[in-house]
């Protein structure tokens, strides 16, 4: 290949890599905010067209966003956001309940004080909160942030995944509890913050076991949020 062939080939992927990540960012953004449910279609040329994008990098983000566990696609029907069953979700709460532990124990030697005074700073901000898809983000923040010095990277990818796949029933979970059991999830977040702080991974990994296992029982009794399976 001459100097310009592969001046130009690096050009495109750099270009392509660039609108790739446009769609990925869009579309998870749908997704994890609700306007995108488990069922909808994600219709390619219609992406590409918003977006004024070629379908090249719109089937680029889709394999991107099905690696994340927010799509998935479906032989001769395209491309999807997953619906899952009530056992489905389950079985992926169980797993949350085995793996974040184990994150957590990981990360809890690297956080640093200034980690700790940030997720002090967002769980001040759930607590001030009376929005639904605001405390969505900062719930996802705390946690993950949690998470943030684990440097096992597969299980990271995993952790994500899970969260991204359970994001619709956890949102569905939150609106039928309201600000009436909101203290709940507090009074949890703040035993596991002062574990974290403390750096007790026992307590820490008890803690945040039980409130994934709480979640996931209390889902279990609202077989309605659900909806109809195909």
């Amino acid at each position: 290949m001459s100097i310009d062939e592969t001046s130009a080939s690096a050009t495109y992927a750099e270009t392509g890599g660039a609108a790739s990540a446009k769609v990925v960012t869009y579309l998870r953004d749908l997704i994890l905010r609700g306007e995108l449910q488990p069922g909808d279609r994600i219709r390619q040329e219609e992406i590409a067209e918003r977006l004024g994008a070629s379908r090249l990098p719109v089937r680029e983000a889709l394999r991107m966003l099905e690696a994340e566990g927010l799509t998935e696609h479906e032989p001769n029907k395209g491309a999807r956001v997953p619906r899952l069953s009530m056992h489905e979700v389950d079985v992926i709460y169980r797993m949350r309940e085995r793996l974040e532990p184990l994150a957590l124990a990981e990360s809890l030697p690297q956080l640093t004080d200034d980690d700790h005074a940030r997720l002090e700073e967002v769980q001040q901000r759930i607590e001030a909160n009376t929005d639904l898809d605001r405390f969505l983000e900062l719930d996802r923040e705390f946690h993950l942030g949690t998470y943030s010095g684990c440097h096992i990277d597969p299980l990271n990818a995993i952790v994500t995944r899970l969260w991204n796949s359970t994001q619709h029933y956890r949102r569905a979970y939150v609106a039928m509890g309201g600000r009436a059991r909101m203290w709940i999830v507090n009074s949890e977040h703040r035993l596991i913050l002062d574990a974290v702080v403390r750096r007790d991974s026992t307590d820490a990994e008890r803690f945040l076991e039980g409130h994934i296992r709480r979640t996931r029982i209390e889902l279990g009794h609202h077989p309605g949020v659900f909806g109809a399976q195909p």
